[in-house]
């Protein structure tokens, strides 16, 4: 007859002593205490191996710490795998391993993941505003959060001082950023599902403002402040390149000689410099090409603009921006509402608007027509620009 095992009680558990030799003491189904004649007593679950059927043990930790009762469940889960023909050891060990890399995968970590796929689709200087705005706002609260512990409480807890601060723009980008970050974490497997997708809707929604502007009736008097200001004549150039050109601040200040066909009269901004990642031509005008023949006069340097404090380096993009503010304009009008007042200008005038938005660089927010439609209307563009930069030049040479 088979012998009758005894199950252990936790008084025997407890009273279990080292002797001169390893012994066992067995609760049945596979189960046993180890007590080492070193040592402290511990749970050992014996089984054979699925397909191999080899016999091996898995340690379910000191007695002093586990329980008997905990160590029949644990060895409960053994046999629960066994039946399904899994080996509790290396479904033990997956388990835990699965849980180190979890805990590795902080919203940091991913967040750097997700920055260096999104920064090949956006101009360097957007990159860093978010990565930027990541590090101020969002990682000191919850970067250091596995994944699978970020929940729509903890953000709404780390966005309240932008709320109480009413900086509900600054919200509506931030959670974006935090969405596309989960939603990175989803399609990567670290988790099975996004649950800030609705987050933005905790708070206050924005009211729209366009960027400050001013009639294109006002322009002879905004050039003639800021020609005879105190600015330098590198600034007022550059002042007049973004105006002329309608780009964004940070491309015309950015502005390098190779970027430059003269033979061609045009301007070709490499992708990495452009906000959507894509290569800008802009015809040069009779009096942009004047605009950059002053240039030429700082000397055979890398940049169009460059600092007077270091002159291997772009001037500051925010130079126009001050010229303008100190010409009395503040709150009326920033450097990036030059482009609109171009855009309005132009459309008043009865011009195409693909023209105008593709010389503004603007994407399609039809996406299904902006993948097949990849003209960028160039020579067509030429004529818009030239009478664009007409009307500018009448505004300050009469």
């Amino acid at each position: 007859m088979p012998k009758i095992v005894v199950p252990l009680t936790a008084t025997k558990v407890k009273n279990a002593k080292s002797r001169d030799k390893d012994y066992l003491l067995s609760d049945g189904n596979g189960l046993y205490l180890k007590v080492p004649s070193k040592g402290n007593p511990i749970w050992i679950f014996n089984y054979t191996i699925p397909y191999t059927k080899k016999r091996t043990n898995i340690s379910f930790g000191p007695s002093s710490i586990i329980s008997l009762a905990s160590a029949r469940e644990k060895a409960i889960e053994a046999r629960q795998w066994l039946s399904s023909n899994i080996n509790p050891k290396a479904e033990r060990d997956a388990i835990r391993i699965a849980k180190i890399r979890e805990m590795a995968k902080t919203f940091k970590v991913t967040a750097k993941e997700w920055h260096k796929l999104k920064s090949h689709d956006v101009s360097e200087e957007y990159s860093k505003d978010i990565w930027r705005s990541l590090e101020m706002h969002v990682f000191e609260n919850i970067g250091h959060y596995p994944l699978t512990e970020i929940k729509q409480q903890l953000i709404i807890n780390t966005l309240e001082p932008l709320k109480v601060a009413n900086k509900l723009e600054t919200i509506k980008r931030v959670c974006q950023r935090v969405n596309d970050i989960m939603n990175h974490g989803v399609f990567t497997g670290l988790i099975p599902q996004n649950p800030l997708l609705q987050i933005q809707k905790a708070f206050p929604a924005p009211k729209k403002q366009n960027l400050p502007s001013i009639d294109a009736s006002e322009l002879p008097k905004l050039i003639d402040k800021l020609l005879t200001s105190d600015s330098t004549k590198i600034v007022k150039n550059l002042f007049l390149f973004q105006l002329h050109t309608m780009t964004r601040p940070s491309e015309a200040a950015g502005a390098t000689w190779n970027e430059i066909d003269f033979f061609n009269k045009a301007w070709i901004i490499p992708k990495e410099r452009m906000k959507r990642r894509k290569v800008h031509r802009i015809p040069l005008t009779r009096q942009v090409l004047e605009i950059l023949a002053n240039q030429r006069k700082y000397g055979d340097l890398k940049y169009v603009f460059p600092s007077i404090y270091k002159i291997n380096k772009p001037i500051s993009n925010q130079s126009v921006n001050k010229a303008i503010k100190d010409c009395g304009y503040k709150g009326k009008l920033v450097a990036h509402g030059l482009r609109s007042l171009a855009s309005t200008k132009l459309n008043n005038d009865g011009f195409d608007k693909d023209l105008i938005e593709c010389a503004l660089s603007h994407t399609d927010k039809n996406t299904v027509r902006a993948t097949y439609n990849r003209a960028d209307y160039f020579e067509r563009r030429r004529e818009m620009m030239q009478f664009w930069s007409d009307f500018i030049e009448k505004s300050y040479k009469k």
